[in-house]
């Protein structure tokens, strides 16, 4: 009777090891995927793949991108505005904020002319406005000097790269919009 009894817990030990180890990778690839920063936030400062895409406070410059001046990070890649937003409130939140990270602010740049200011988005966090826009990158632009998301139709509203002078770059000759709202990349 001892022996079987010994058997029996034997074989439960074996059979919650076989069972919990599972769990445990399991929880451990969860663990894993919530601290990658392949996805940024609004709130959070973006890394891993999209480290280019939200500009850090106060790290703001230019660039000539398709022969037009434009605000970019400080890695080069170019800074939006969105056409529904107003000088003091940000009409994207949640997924577009992740394709459209915004600019924490404040920032500045050397030998712009223009008003930088911050508005508070829904969120809390503090964002960057240049000229009563308030600014965003986009992680459709994989290398700096690139301005894929201009004049892209996408999350409700038109997306301009931004100029030096404060007003939306004219829209490129063909856009990728297939007019039909979504994203347009």
């Amino acid at each position: 009777m001892i022996r079987s009894l010994a058997r029996r817990n034997a074989r439960n030990r074996r059979l919650r090891t076989l069972l919990v180890l599972p769990a445990a990778a399991a929880a451990a690839a969860v663990v894993a995927a919530c601290s990658s920063s392949g996805t940024p936030s609004a709130t959070s400062a973006s890394g891993g793949s999209s480290a280019h895409a939200a500009a850090a406070a106060g790290s703001i410059k230019t660039a000539k991108v398709g022969g037009v001046t434009v605000l970019t990070n400080a890695k080069g890649f170019t800074l939006y505005s969105f056409a529904p937003d107003t000088s003091t409130m940000s009409k994207c939140d949640g997924t577009c904020a992740q394709n459209w990270p915004p600019v924490k602010g404040p920032v500045t740049a050397s030998g712009v002319k223009g008003t930088f200011g911050t508005i508070k988005r829904s969120n809390g966090a503090t964002q960057a406005t240049f000229d009563g826009h308030p600014l965003y990158a986009f992680v459709g632009d994989t290398a700096p000097g690139q301005a894929k998301g201009d004049g892209l139709n996408a999350a409700g509203g038109v997306w301009h790269e931004v100029t030096t002078s404060g007003s939306a770059a004219a829209a490129p000759a063909s856009t990728s919009s297939s007019g039909g709202g979504g994203y347009g990349y």
